[in-house]
């Protein structure tokens, strides 16, 4: 048992892990994956209950007893340091070498020995910040093994990760595994935990509602077991009806916020009625292109056009009464104002306008009118229109965004990870609203880091790496390995 103020994350979780198995904890955002992890690993102290090791009871009061139980664990948000060579990483807080000094030829070589044996190819003398993303997981794990970890907790491991570098993750974790250490993977993808995992735990609400074998269970029991309810994976998209060229992109160049180069000549266009889903590995300038596109951050150079009118540095406000809807990643510090109600929040784009305000006062009226409306319509979970966004669930705070954003019908929507966090319930939902603004006639720029949205939902897919187009492919043609290649920078298709 595990209490936050207001909130119970670990209700009564029971939790049964053997020797020398991959299991999978699955379980939507909020579930109470990564707090029981982290209770686990020592970051967190339970108010109730107790962890049995062994046969024996234990209490892990922190990440260095957890290690000294052989407990390791690769956090979604890596905790190295960028300056630090990957041997001073995977050694650091460790009495290693004679004294004070590191005997680096010998930890190198040790790590390297590490490395071959469970195929984490990686440099011990590169500097961390020279890694790719892949590698830098590589090295968390190089962390974990180098302490005789045993038991190996990964929280959601392959979010950052290209398609062939999860192939290369679940390979290790196999070798590891037949090695005799045991895995538990926290994930919320159904794939994953198919193809990975030799058990499955399930939480909804911080329960563990079953413990099941993967063999014996398909996506569907688990997508049911997830939510409370059978979830339906299929999506019904009809045949894309292409219109007009509605967006132009031309040679779009934008720093990050490090003031670093972020888009790099980025040029595409996007027609009505379809989907043009972004790929690629977090950090490629996805984040930027969104905001250029909605006036949150300023070009250095380009032209966008908007059905043939200049949008390039405009304002949010006036790219916004251009008819685009932007749909941000971050729903609650972005898409909302967490203290205001589900009310105001609806109208924070057209409270200027009739029927919301006349002259100087505003029209409760019609904002409460305009909220039942859109609360039935998007099937928003919320005790009244008067309750403040920062209490609902992440599925229905997304549902207030996508009902304020599509309200008046845009031209374009600018769909940044739309369903990221989301359980596969409201996921669902969020899609299929979207690809009914695809066929009123919309233009939909979809970003998102899941592969399998991307080519579930789009009609064409651009690959972005280090902020260029590595080439735009039709969906139906799109092979997922070509894709990961062209994630990965390595190869690009002809223009």
């Amino acid at each position: 048992m595990k209490r936050f103020p207001g909130v119970v994350a670990s209700n009564g979780v029971n939790l049964a892990v053997r020797k020398g198995e991959i299991h999978c904890l699955l379980g939507e955002n909020g579930a109470g994956k990564t707090t029981l992890m982290r209770i686990l690993y020592g970051l967190y102290q339970p108010d109730e209950g107790e962890i049995i090791l062994n046969g024996k009871a234990v209490r892990i009061s922190s990440p260095r007893a957890a290690l000294s139980y052989h407990i390791g664990m690769v956090h979604q948000h890596f905790r190295l340091v960028p300056t630090l060579t990957v041997a001073e990483n995977v050694v650091l807080g460790l009495n290693e070498g004679t004294g004070p000094f590191l005997n680096y030829k010998q930890t190198c070589k040790k790590i390297s020995d590490i490395a071959d044996k469970y195929g984490l190819v990686v440099d011990p003398r590169a500097k961390v910040w020279q890694l790719t993303v892949g590698q830098r997981q590589r090295v968390e794990i190089l962390k974990a093994l180098y302490r005789e970890a045993s038991i190996l907790i990964m929280d959601e491991p392959t979010s950052v990760l290209t398609p062939q570098e999860v192939d290369q993750l679940f390979s290790t974790l196999r070798t590891l595994v037949d090695d005799g250490l045991t895995i538990i993977f926290i994930t919320h993808k159904l794939d994953e935990v198919m193809e990975i995992s030799d058990r499955v735990t399930v939480l909804r609400k911080g329960k563990a509602i079953a413990t099941v074998n993967t063999a014996e269970t398909n996506k569907a029991q688990l997508a049911e077991l997830m939510v409370g309810r059978e979830v339906v994976f299929r999506l019904e998209k009809n045949e894309v009806n292409r219109g007009e060229k509605i967006l132009v992109v031309d040679d779009v160049h934008a720093l990050n916020d490090r003031g670093l180069p972020a888009l790099r000549g980025t040029s595409f266009d996007l027609y009505e009625g379809e989907i043009l889903g972004v790929a690629g590995v977090s950090g490629n300038g996805q984040r930027e292109l969104a905001e250029v596109l909605t006036g949150l951050r300023r070009a250095r150079r380009g032209h966008v056009t908007l059905e043939g009118r200049a949008m390039i540095n405009c304002s949010a406000r006036e790219i916004s009464d251009m008819g685009v809807a932007h749909v941000p990643t971050e729903r609650k510090r972005i898409g909302t104002v967490p203290n205001m109600t589900v009310r105001d929040n609806l109208i924070l784009k057209t409270y200027r306008k009739p029927p919301f305000s006349h002259g100087m006062f505003l029209d409760n009226r019609a904002a409460e009118e305009n909220a039942r409306k859109a609360m039935d319509e998007y099937q928003i979970m919320a005790p009244s229109i008067d309750t403040a966004v920062k209490v609902l669930s992440g599925g229905n705070i997304q549902r207030v965004v996508l009902a304020r954003e599509l309200s008046g019908d845009p031209r374009l929507i600018i769909a940044a990870h739309p369903t990221y966090g989301l359980d596969v319930g409201a996921t669902e939902q969020v899609r299929e609203i979207l690809l009914a603004q695809r066929d009123r006639g919309a233009g939909i720029l979809l970003i998102s880091e899941d592969l399998e949205e991307i080519m579930t939902m789009s009609d064409r897919i651009l690959v972005l790496f280090e902020g260029r187009v590595m080439g735009v492919i039709d969906a139906k043609a799109a092979q997922i390995e070509r894709i990961g290649l062209m994630m990965a920078g390595i190869e690009e298709e002809e223009k």
